[in-house]
Parts: structure tokens; sequence; C-alpha cells
């Protein structure tokens, strides 16, 4: 399968519970991220993450798919059109 750009944006509503499990998951996939932002906002006491991926759409889908799982996680992502 052919690996194309795309991001992911990522919303973690409860920074203290769900933080480092999201963290652990974009370690487990670090061969599939070419840049990374996060923005905490501590007010809302919730973190946006935005990631430049790299990847084939079944690893763009095995990375949101964990992410996804966590509670008080929003995941939404994006794969440039094929060449």
């Amino acid at each position: 399968m052919e690996k194309r750009l795309g991001f992911v944006g990522i919303i973690i509503h409860n920074r203290k519970k769900a933080a480092p499990e999201v963290n652990n998951i974009l370690t487990e996939f670090g061969d599939l991220v070419v840049g990374r932002m996060g923005i905490p906002h501590v007010k809302r006491e919730l973190s946006v993450i935005v990631l430049i991926v790299n990847a084939t759409t079944d690893g763009l889908g095995a990375l949101t798919g964990k992410l996804g799982k966590i509670a008080g996680v929003s995941v939404k992502s994006a794969l440039s059109k094929a060449e």
C-alpha cells in the first residue's frame, strides 16, 4: 500500500486522565509522524494536538482507531489524494 501525506487532529477533553494514554499511542506509531504540534488550553482543561503523518490508509486507521477508543478523546484525520 502507498503511503500518503495527511494530518490527524486530536482533542483531549480531560488532560489529566487521557493525555498519558494518548502519548503512549503516539509513541507506538511514531514512525508515521512527520511533525507534531500540541497546544494546551489550561482554563478548559483540554489540549489540541495536530499531527502531520506519512501513512497508508491502514496505518492511519490503526492509529486513529486506538486514539478514538480512549474516553474523552476526539479524533479526525485525512490523507492526501493518491498520485
